[in-house]
């Protein structure tokens, strides 16, 4: 396992639970700034972790997976964010 993805799984593993990091955050945490699409990569490799404490940077959650990880989500108190409406 290359050291990258030690990195986010021990980032990952400490996202306290109902709260989400988005996936910059959490690259930056694992010492790759701007490796967002590192970390997706890294998620999808990683089995042991949990995954669904890492969203959009906009709060949002990945269409392709939005209902399960909403549900792990709440399961564990998360209250999703309200966007803002648009203006215009």
């Amino acid at each position: 396992m290359s050291t990258f993805l030690r990195a986010v799984r021990r980032v990952v593993r400490a996202i306290p639970r109902g709260t989400t990091l988005s996936y910059g955050e959490v690259a930056l945490r694992a010492g790759k700034p701007g490796g967002a699409r590192a970390v997706v990569a890294a998620l999808h490799r990683l089995d042991d972790i949990p995954w669904w404490r890492v969203a959009r940077h906009d709060g949002t959650l990945a269409p392709q997976v939005a209902r399960q990880q909403a549900a792990l989500l709440r399961q564990e108190g998360w209250k999703p964010r309200r966007r803002a409406a648009k203006r215009g």
